[in-house]
């Protein structure tokens, strides 16, 4: 492993990493540009070609390119490693049977998911699963794209096909691939029979949990769409079906677009509209909404024009405006989906799409159309508008959306944004801070400030008539014999790349090393000080003159800095 972890770092630089993410621009001996992981106007990003590395002055975020990948897919170690190795063109090699090298339960659980995917594919064809999804509109290329499967419709065709191939009933179990039956400790069945089975990925492409379509109508306690329980792989709050194939179109179309299920996003793929997600089993969650925005701040709901789907729009959309995204909403025609509309005029949903309207306008004009009485029109807009408003965080974007929802209720801006402030904060409505950014600094004195600096210019530019000047002068001035050993951080080393440029002559860091001096025999002035107070509390003469005579000697050296 840490073979295939160095022939990927010797194959791709930091900056063919970044790149793909962050339009990247030259800054001295580093890159520069927009931060991905917090909202920012001025670059404060910043990559080291020369040390493999990035770092963020916004956010405090840091690391190398395995790190970078971990936090912009939101994958781990392995999954970063995944997407690194297929873009270097490396090829991981796992050892086998060796101690460095054990598979981890949840590598034992990856393998087990994929592998079941290859087994419901492998029971596709011919299969009423087939017969279905070609029904709803899905190509060959589309159902072999997206790995669709079936699970037969037998109580353990799954468990008995897969136990021989070496996966425990445990982990099976763990995967939440059977269940125990009630009453019977230690009898097992499939969990998903005679259903149409969608994998559901990562953003790294791995299978880490499925949804199964019924495909009997005659089963009316049967739910129609049975999804896979939480397991160490899969959390249903972090999960967004089709991001691992939507992430590169939402960054090109600069868009999110969510749908209501899993067969309204493959059919939006199937037609051209590849930025396409859904959620998994549940409703829209924070650790969601953090997910898109890593890819695009701008989201657009698609879901079910009926009024649970116009619920869920408001709840969502709330939510995402808290989150600071700027949400757009589509209207889709009564008793139709997305992929009714796909099949049946995909230019309408084309068009449907094209016309999609910021989320205020979207409700002001979906509850006018079905409130023709003014007055209960105005308490409608009440409870649905203007919550959304008020949880717009910019406020001349709130101003905005208060002017237009005083033209349509017929109202005074001053009308309609005193009601907005008397809407109730919603929980975490707030602006949430990094426990970095609100945490107490540690103390440090000017002196090793300014010395890590020093040192991170030595080592910045260590070939350099610079360097050279900096390691006299800093030996001179501390009277000490050797430098500091330890490697400032990474923040301290593109800061002095950043103030010092790419090909700073011997004079450059004067100032520095200026105000280095200055707070070295400031410190030693005030330790002075305090020893003369002890010698004066001790009553002996000596070593009060000692300390007389040393605090006059600093305190004239001071006097030459203007202190």
């Amino acid at each position: 492993m840490t073979d295939t972890v160095q022939e990927i770092k010797e194959r791709l630089s930091i900056q063919d990493i970044v790149a793909p993410y962050v339009k990247l621009t030259r800054a001295g001996k580093s890159l520069r540009g927009l931060c991905p992981f917090h909202k920012e106007k001025t670059a404060s990003f910043h990559v080291s070609p020369e040390r493999g590395t990035w770092h963020c002055f916004g956010c405090g975020e840091g690391g190398d390119g395995f790190s970078f990948i971990e936090k912009v897919e939101g994958v781990d170690f392995k999954g970063a490693l995944k997407i690194l190795a297929e873009k270097a063109g490396v090829t991981i090699e796992y050892a086998q049977g060796g101690q460095s090298e054990d598979i981890s339960k949840k590598d034992r659980l990856r393998a087990l998911m994929s592998r079941a995917c290859e087994w419901y594919v492998g029971a596709f064809s011919t299969s009423p699963a087939e017969a279905y999804a070609k029904q709803r509109g899905f190509t060959e290329e589309t159902i072999r794209a997206w790995r669709l499967g079936y699970a037969p419709d037998a109580w353990r065709a799954l468990l008995e096909a897969l136990t021989p191939e070496g996966f425990t009933t445990a982990e099976l179990l763990a995967a939440g691939l059977i269940k125990e039956a009630d009453g019977k400790p230690g009898t097992y069945y499939d969990r998903f029979r005679n259903r149409l089975m969608f994998p559901i990925r990562d953003t790294a492409g791995r299978v880490v949990a499925f949804t199964g379509r019924a495909l009997a109508q005659d089963k009316e306690k049967e739910a129609k769409y049975l999804n896979s329980p939480e397991t160490d792989l899969y959390h249903k709050s972090e999960i967004l079906f089709g991001m691992d194939f939507a992430k590169d179109a939402i960054r090109v179309r600069k868009f999110t677009m969510l749908v209501e299920g899993q067969i309204d996003v493959i059919l939006a793929h199937q037609a051209g509209f590849s930025n396409t997600i859904a959620l998994s089993g549940t409703a829209l969650s924070e650790k969601h909404l953090a997910l898109m925005k890593r890819y695009s701040e701008n989201l657009m709901l698609m879901l079910d024009a009926d009024a649970a789907g116009l619920t869920a729009t408001a709840k969502s959309a709330a939510l995402a405006l808290r989150a600071g995204l700027r949400v757009k909403a589509a209207r889709l025609p009564v008793d139709k989906d997305p992929a009714d509309l796909i099949k049946e005029d995909p230019k309408e949903f084309a068009h449907r799409v094209a016309s999609a309207k910021p989320i205020v306008e979207f409700f002001l004009a979906e509850l006018g159309e079905k409130e023709r009485n003014p007055h209960r029109f105005l308490r409608v807009a009440e409870e649905v508008v203007l919550p959304l408003i008020a949880a717009i965080p910019s406020p001349m974007e709130r101003e905005h959306f208060i002017q237009t929802a005083a033209r349509t209720l017929g109202l005074s801006n001053e009308a309609v944004r005193e009601s907005v402030q008397r809407v109730p904060k919603q929980q975490g409505n707030e602006r949430i801070v990094s426990s970095r950014a609100t945490s107490r600094p540690e103390t440090r004195s000017a002196r090793d400030i300014r010395s890590e600096m020093l040192i991170a210019v030595l080592h910045a530019y260590p070939t350099t008539p610079l360097a050279e000047r900096v390691k006299t002068e800093y030996l001179r001035i501390t009277e000490a014999h050797e430098l500091p050993l330890d490697v400032p951080p990474e923040p301290v080393l593109l800061q002095a790349e950043q103030t010092f440029g790419e090909n700073p002559g011997e004079d450059a860091a004067d100032e520095l090393l200026n105000a280095f001096e200055e707070a070295v025999i400031r410190e030693a002035y005030q330790e002075a000080v305090a020893n003369l107070r002890r010698a004066e509390a001790s009553g002996n003469a000596s070593p009060i003159e000692d300390a007389q005579n040393r605090c006059a000697k600093l305190s004239a050296r001071l006097a030459a800095f203007g202190g």
